[in-house]
């Protein structure tokens, strides 16, 4: 691996590992403060970086490449995340060899969690002294990575503070569990988006924007000093009245319908991945409550709002997907 040149000399670099939804908007926030960026993932990129980002291709796996990645870093954001049906195999060594690299760097280490390791909290409320009580075999693995950290940064081993999100929604969210690509082509098309479990709990969904801004201030903030943050969040609702905000955006009805869990189970005889997400669906079949009150007492910021987060998403979604389909005609 050869990092192109990365400028100014005098800034402090910082190094994003992960390209997939929240490592570009980082990169690009951190490289608009005036420091040096580094991006990381193991394949190829498609695109040119942005200005005052400078793309470097390594296997976080492989000691060497990541220890070249990390040379002169003084942060690192921990924003790799595997397919589902990589957990059991990837999360805990990816989450081991990032604080091992991050420690022999010298640096901090900035993770993006999410809330899987709380299993059904009481009351459906999350805060950040919640009680850790997965009740799904991903929730376990997220647990023991997280506690692994923490116990690093007891010991003195690592700095690290971990920032947890709830699911994603937002511009770029492709992957995200409800508003991602299966979501938006039905929407903008005026057919029924589909929801796990009961459209009419409370739900927290983290904007996009709002976790990358958040992650920036942890890594550059120096009254980040606490090891658990969860990230801003506009209110919770129940995911049909986000339908309905993003009807009301686009001008038609967007309907929700239940997909029930059996359904799930039963596609993932044949689909793996369909399977790893039957497990997850328990965080829509109860009140689903991210407490950010933590990071905006000591931050002094809070979340976009409802109203602005879905406008840019349904910008965003309008022109993404017309893009798509006007590749697909191509």
């Amino acid at each position: 691996m050869t990092p192109t040149t990365d400028s100014p000399a005098a800034a402090p670099l910082h190094v994003v590992l992960g390209a997939g939804q929240l490592g570009p908007p980082v990169a690009a926030r951190l490289a608009a403060r005036g420091l040096r960026v580094r991006l990381v993932r193991r394949g190829a990129f498609a695109a040119a970086p942005p200005p005052g980002v400078t793309h470097v291709a390594a296997d976080v796996l492989d000691p060497a490449a990541l220890a070249a990645a990390l040379d002169g870093a003084a942060v690192v954001y921990h924003c790799v995340n595997p397919l589902y049906t990589q957990w059991d195999e990837l999360l805990l060594p990816l989450s081991r060899a990032i604080a091992a690299g991050a420690a022999r760097a010298g640096a901090r280490l900035v993770v993006l969690d999410n809330l899987y390791m709380y299993g059904h909290a009481p009351g459906g409320v999350m805060r950040e002294d919640t009680p850790v009580a997965p009740c799904s075999r991903k929730g376990e693995l997220r647990a023991r990575a997280a506690a692994e950290l923490l116990e690093a940064r007891a010991r003195g081993d690592l700095r690290v503070t971990i920032g947890r999100a709830s699911d994603f929604y937002g511009p770029g969210a492709v992957l995200a569990a409800v508003f991602g690509d299966r979501f938006w082509p039905r929407a903008l098309a005026g057919r029924a988006g589909e929801v796990f479990g009961d459209p009419d709990q409370p739900h927290s969904y983290s904007y996009v924007p709002d976790v990358a801004d958040a992650l920036v201030t942890l890594g550059t903030d120096a009254r980040a000093t606490e090891p658990l943050y969860h990230l801003p969040v506009a209110p919770a609702e129940p995911t049909r009245a986000v339908f309905a905000r993003i009807a009301a955006a686009l001008g038609h009805p967007v309907p929700a319908r239940a997909v029930p869990t059996w359904l799930l189970r039963g596609a993932g005889l044949v689909s793996p991945l369909v399977r790893e997400v039957a497990e997850m669906t328990y965080q829509w079949k109860a009140p689903f409550i991210l407490d950010d009150r933590k990071f905006r007492a000591t931050f002094g910021r809070g979340a976009t709002s409802w109203d602005d987060g879905i406008a840019a998403t349904v910008a965003w979604a309008r022109a993404h997907y017309a893009r798509a389909a006007s590749r697909r005609a191509a």
